[in-house]
């Protein structure tokens, strides 16, 4: 007796689900759901975060380049048979975390050794293994 009613009330219940989606969609112009736009990033704020990392990644390789140009690192590449130009070619291939740390590590050499806590020698080794680690890290 009651199969007859089924169609009726399911399409019943269909048409009433229908007119609450248009009737949120029209109370959010957005056409999305509030719960959606809490994951949505403005296309400013994605190329401020752009900018800002390339900005970052030209810093770090910026802060390698300077320490190539110094007289102990160029001995030390000198002494360890390595190509300056090789070793300038592999900075940029280099991932954003490993361009972070070593300059960051290159940063603090160069800082502990103008205070006097480094002297040439440990000063020199530590840019030459500086020096190794661009190399490796590209080759791989």
């Amino acid at each position: 007796m009651l199969r007859p009613l089924l169609p009726a009330a399911m399409l019943l219940a269909l048409a009433t689900q229908g007119t609450a989606a248009a009737q949120t969609t029209s109370q959010n112009p957005s056409n999305q759901n509030p719960a959606s736009q809490d994951h949505i990033v403005s296309s400013q704020a994605l190329q401020q975060q752009v900018e800002s990392n390339s900005a970052d990644r030209q810093r770090n390789i910026d802060t390698l380049e300077q320490m190539l140009k110094l007289p102990e690192a160029q001995k030390a590449m000198r002494d360890a048979k390595v190509n300056p130009e090789q070793v300038k070619r592999a900075i940029p291939t280099l991932s954003d975390k490993e361009l972070s740390d070593l300059s960051a590590r290159t940063r603090n050499v160069q800082q502990q050794f103008k205070a006097g806590f480094l002297g040439v020698g440990l000063f020199t080794i530590i840019i030459l293994l500086i020096i190794l680690i661009i190399v490796i890290a590209a080759v791989h």
